[in-house]
């Protein structure tokens, strides 16, 4: 690949997290591992590159969030702002800037942008029925408005979508439709807004996309386009009736923000001008490169949306690849923040310390390039310890634990080559170009495999020649293999860090090496004779079943919680007379007794204090309590229960209990104590 080819510079945006919660791995293998490995390959090649993000702290999902933490939408984006933020940083993401849409200089660049296209007539307006919340007095956005789904039935669906069957919806599709704010059924009002005219642009984008980017576009990023325009472009609201946003620039527009989709992408081009005075160069020559990386959520308004934005107002580079990932799930399921069902990045931090790199391999192998995959934590300490550890730290150890054992860590003379080690040294000189090819194309799964097969080419080469026993018949030839096996070491330095940079930084610490440009790996004389290597320290280290099982059971608790959040009582039993009702008689009473009937798993024969006598009562609950921590509990007891006889033992009575949703029990007992045969009414 000639250097000349190359872009003058790159621009690379990440997509901008949603400031409503914290980040998981389903982002980070999506959108900011990729973004991070394609943005430091390109600095070591040596290459201009403005790697941005920031925060998107506008749109409904932001005031909602606020309005269950009951704070304010700034309290809630400042809150998240700073917990995401922090994440990446703790996590090595290596963003020039990591900005915010709720700074100054984002509300200048949005708006300017706005009233460009509405100066220029590119906008159309319309007058539109929206819901509207009379008891809150204004228009209610989609996530506002929830009914039943006339697809599924399902009474929960939102203004925009049925989350139990997946149908995309419109507000008005809905059935007995409710305002969220008041609970109110909400009225239909008329409202103005502006609209971008995609219909318009479809020609353009089927020439841009259809025909100009078949085969260059990964085939779920073209397809998902292809299916879009194929299907007919309409007019999209760049305005919405909200208090939270930036506001509409034009008279007439008083109450209304710029949609959230329009404005977030429009956040990367003020983050640039926030990092450098330069901003434009990056943004407007045609000499810039501008790659997008998201999720496959987000293609429409990367791929069609925002370049239909940057077409209409005329100055600015379109993108030039959109390589976006499809979904990651977690242990089957898929991965759901309102459910917590998730590995949170700021916990992965605090709960794994020091394993930043562990989880951008492991999420990097798996990536979800071209279809869903699945992460599991088996999974995860299988390629530690398997990958990672056997094969990587395993063969840089070996190689420097030799060079201090042999040589005292000075490099061994490289001596006379056998076939076998030419044979190796032309491979190594042909790595760099095989895992760049691969970053090239966007294949960083594969870019990582290449990696690690340079890593196996070592152990390979240092089990074969056997340096430890040829250190007792052909010390000269042991010279030869360690130089080789500390070259090797020493490219794997190089082409490891935009992969694993902590492991990179480390390795280069260890051979006491600066490591170079990317275009240096490979060369058989990174590391000259004589050069002294530091002492040997683990890269890598074992996972052990206990550390995978807690974070399971993190994930099991989670589930159970769900559940018992989510689970419906069993509907009401047929009516009883009150006459009925009052023949029941229902005492405190206090257990004195408690011990396991014998063969049987379930029952627990107790004596209980009535306050009328005391009795014995047979009860199915030795599965839920043990016997000596609920003697002197005070119960609830049905007195007037018929005798029945349990297993040879009669009992005289019952207790009454209170189940939860997993099937465990509760005592259904006074909150202070009660006389016993005091009566519950």
């Amino acid at each position: 690949m000639a250097e000349t080819t190359y872009p003058q510079r790159y621009t690379i945006t990440a997509a901008l997290p949603y400031a409503n919660g914290p980040v998981h791995i389903g982002h980070l293998a999506g959108v900011y591992i990729p973004a991070d490995i394609y943005a430091r390959y390109l600095r070591s090649r040596g290459r201009d590159v403005k790697f941005v993000c920031g925060s998107d702290e506008h749109g409904v999902p932001i005031t909602i969030r606020a309005k269950k933490e009951g704070i304010t939408p700034q309290q809630a984006v400042d809150k998240y702002h700073e917990l995401i933020k922090n994440s990446f940083a703790d996590f090595n993401i290596s963003f020039d800037i990591y900005s915010r849409t709720s700074s100054k200089t984002h509300a200048e660049i949005a708006s300017g942008f706005f009233r460009k296209l509405y100066d220029e007539g590119k906008f159309i307006e319309q007058t539109t029925q929206q819901y509207f919340d009379e008891k809150a007095q204004q228009f209610l956005a989609d996530r506002y408005i929830v009914g039943t789904c006339p697809k599924c039935g399902n009474d929960g669906a939102y203004g925009d979508q049925c989350e139990s069957c997946g149908t995309s919806l419109n507000a008005t599709d809905l059935i007995n439709p409710k305002s969220t704010l008041s609970g109110e059924p909400p009225v239909l009002r008329e409202t103005k807004h502006w609209y971008l005219p995609l219909d318009q642009y479809e020609p353009w984008l089927r020439e841009w996309i259809v025909d100009g980017h078949k085969g260059d576009w990964k085939t779920n990023v073209y397809g998902q386009c292809k299916s879009w325009i194929d299907q007919g472009l309409q007019p999209r609201a760049v305005t919405r009736d909200l208090d939270w946003g930036v506001p509409v620039p034009v008279e007439g527009a008083e109450g209304k923000v710029l949609y959230v989709w329009f404005d977030a992408p429009i956040g990367y081009i003020s983050a640039t001008k926030d990092l450098t005075p330069d901003w434009e160069t990056y943004w407007k020559d045609k000499g810039s490169k501008l790659v997008h990386f998201i999720g496959k959520d987000n293609i429409v308004f990367h791929c069609i949306i925002f370049p239909a934005m940057l077409k209409a107002h005329g100055d600015y580079v379109l993108p030039d690849n959109v390589p976006a990932n499809e979904f990651l799930n977690l242990e089957g399921n898929k991965i759901s923040t309102s459910r917590n069902w998730a590995v949170w990045l700021h916990e992965y931090m605090q709960d794994l310390p020091g394993k930043a790199d562990v989880l951008r391999y492991v999420l990097c192998a798996n990536a979800p390039e071209t279809k869903d995959n699945d992460f599991t934590w088996k999974d995860y300490q299988a390629r530690n310890n398997n990958e990672l550890l056997a094969i990587f730290g395993n063969f840089i150890n070996r190689a420097v634990v030799l060079t201090h054992k042999y040589y005292k860590g000075a490099v061994p003379q490289r001596g006379e080559l056998t076939p076998y080690d030419e044979e190796v040294l032309a491979q190594l000189a042909d790595f760099p170009e095989k895992v760049a090819v691969s970053l090239e194309l966007y294949r960083f799964k594969e870019a990582l495999g290449e990696l690690m097969n340079l890593a196996r080419l070592g152990n390979k080469y240092l089990a074969d020649t056997e340096p430890w026993k040829l250190i007792k018949t052909d010390a000269a030839r042991v010279e030869t293999i360690m130089n080789i096996a500390l070259q090797i070491s020493a490219s794997l330095a190089i082409l490891s860090e935009p992969f694993l940079p902590e492991t990179a930084n480390k390795l280069a610490n260890m051979l006491q090496y600066t490591a170079g440009k990317w275009n240096e790996a490979g060369s058989p004389d990174l590391l000259p004779a004589g050069h002294t290597i530091g002492e040997g320290a683990l890269l890598f280290e074992k996972i052990e079943d206990a550390v995978i099982e807690s974070q399971v059971q993190k994930l099991l608790d989670t589930k159970k919680e769900n559940e018992l959040a989510n689970a419906v009582a069993a509907p009401a039993k047929e009516d009883i007379s009150f006459e009925d009702f009052s023949k029941i008689d229902i005492r405190i009473g206090t257990i004195l007794e408690a011990e396991k009937v014998a063969k049987t798993k379930k029952l627990l024969k107790l004596k209980v204090d009535t306050g009328i006598d005391q009795r014995t009562i047979v009860s199915g609950i030795a599965e839920h309590f043990n016997p000596e921590e609920i003697i002197g509990q005070q119960v609830s007891v049905l007195v007037n229960l018929a005798p029945r006889e349990i297993k040879g033992i009669v009992s005289q009575g019952m207790l009454l209990m209170a189940e939860n949703a997993d099937g465990s029990l509760a005592f259904m007992q006074p909150s202070k104590p009660v006389v016993n045969g005091g009566g519950v009414s």
